[in-house]
């Protein structure tokens, strides 16, 4: 039994009022999905031999078997083994009961990993930078609101300290950050029981709007491992607290969406920023990587706004970019490269919404990133501004076009598994059928009579 395995086992027999685990995979919406286990099953899922069903990773938003997806009607749906991915056990307090998540990543029996695994396919793009001797090192920003869960349509919750309901916009607002302070603060103790690295906390630009950073850590994995924990740590501190936290896109229409930024920079073998050149502009192999992310920017765009609800978010004039473009210090394109000092000389990457999977985003930047450099990809010029005047490549305008650039996209053909690649793209057509099946109360109220 290794060292890691028996430090958890030692955790659980320390915590007698842990009774069950959740023993977890990530599907490709970035949903956790898996099994509530006695703890006297924690060996067993820790070591390997707990099975779950590989089309587990591939069920659309709603819990729904894929139409023809092959993991389920031309294999019988057959099971996959569940390999712990290492991350130490996760105490989870908001539950009924006291329990804990298990992180779980698929593997076929031959103990081979299973490439339509999301988190495979970020662990594949980091072992190709390792092989060049290159370490990313990653930081995330997570945009989420607070809404009223009785309300049927998103409400802004009512203040614990005022006992009004928030109806107005609160950017930067200390105000806002101190009436929550409550929940706010379990929210960090949560992550810091969880080793989750959070940084600072700001009231957003919408009612009831908040984000918060975490730190940059060495290993992109652990990154997007922290952001997928993150997001079920806030929801679940928002139940407790009366609240519902909510990571769409763009919950509000006539309000600020929720981004997800990633920062990143990367590191060569004797641990030097290679991004940095003492210069105020970064070096070329920065401007390299910043020319690969914007080659494969439209094509896998279906992974930075992936539901029907994220291009409401994509608009002009809303600090989301519809351009493939970058510049410095510039929050009104898609890639920034922020200021600072040289040393810290890093890409923010400003496409993708909260409602995105994060092992997925971060696999379609580090791997763009890595195609530009290893080709020495120009970015053109920088963009001021948003751009207006110049003729700059758009992002696919609709979910539709979004599903067809990343089906006939070379870059995300170089960048993803093929497996991962066709049970995305058969996800999200059935999603988007669906979706067209629905008429919306707007529609019937605008044309029942009128057309």
């Amino acid at each position: 039994m290794s060292d890691a395995i028996a430090d958890v086992l030692n955790w659980l027999e320390s915590r007698k009022d842990i009774q069950s685990l959740r023993a977890a995979v990530c599907d490709l919406n970035g949903i956790m999905r898996g099994k509530r286990i006695p703890v006297e099953q924690a060996r067993k899922a820790l070591e390997g031999k707990l099975r779950m069903p590989y089309s587990a990773i591939g069920l659309d938003i709603w819990g729904e078997d894929i139409e023809g997806n092959a993991q389920v009607f031309s294999t019988g749906d057959a099971d996959g083994l569940c390999h712990w991915t290492g991350r130490g056990i996760l105490p989870v307090d908001w539950t009924a009961h006291p329990t804990a998540l298990l992180p779980l990543w698929l593997a076929d029996d031959s103990g081979a990993p299973y490439l339509g695994d999301p988190r495979r396919a970020l662990a594949r793009i980091l072992d190709r930078y390792a092989a060049l001797g290159l370490t990313p090192v990653t930081a995330t920003e997570l945009e989420f609101y607070l809404v009223d869960p009785t309300s049927q349509r998103p409400v802004g919750p009512v203040s614990p300290v005022t006992g009004r309901r928030l109806d107005s916009d609160a950017a930067l607002s200390i105000d806002e950050v101190d009436d929550f302070e409550a929940f706010i603060h379990d929210i960090y103790e949560a992550c810091r029981m969880q080793d989750i690295p959070v940084d600072t906390a700001i009231a957003e630009n919408g009612v009831g709007q908040f984000e918060i950073n975490l730190n940059h850590v060495p290993d992109a994995l652990r990154a997007a491992d922290d952001a997928v924990l993150f997001k079920r740590t806030v929801k679940g501190i928002a139940r407790k607290h009366g609240f519902a936290a909510c990571f769409m896109a763009k919950p509000y229409g006539e309000r600020a969406g929720n981004g997800f930024h990633v920062h990143f920079s990367v590191l060569d073998k004797d641990g030097r920023n290679i991004f940095d050149d003492s210069s105020d502009q970064g070096s070329d192999t920065m401007r390299h990587a910043v020319g690969g992310l914007l080659a494969a920017m439209a094509q896998s765009t279906l992974v930075f706004a992936p539901h029907f609800n994220s291009y409401r978010r994509l608009r002009p004039r809303s600090y989301a970019p519809t351009a493939v473009a970058w510049g410095y210090e510039n929050r009104m394109v898609a890639i920034r490269i922020p200021g600072g000092p040289s040393a810290a000389r890093r890409i923010e990457h400003r496409v993708s919404g909260a409602d995105a999977n994060p092992y997925l985003v971060l696999a379609a930047i580090l791997g763009a990133a890595l195609i530009g450099i290893e080709r020495q990809l120009s970015p053109g010029e920088p963009t001021g501004g948003e751009g207006q005047g110049l003729t700059l490549a758009k992002l696919p305008p609709d979910w539709a076009s979004a599903i067809a650039a990343f089906e006939a996209g070379p870059r995300v053909a170089e960048i993803f598994p093929a497996v991962l690649c066709n049970a995305f793209v058969a996800c999200k057509r059935q999603e988007l059928n669906t979706f067209a099946l629905n008429v919306s109360d707007f529609e019937i109220e605008t044309y029942l009579e009128s057309v």
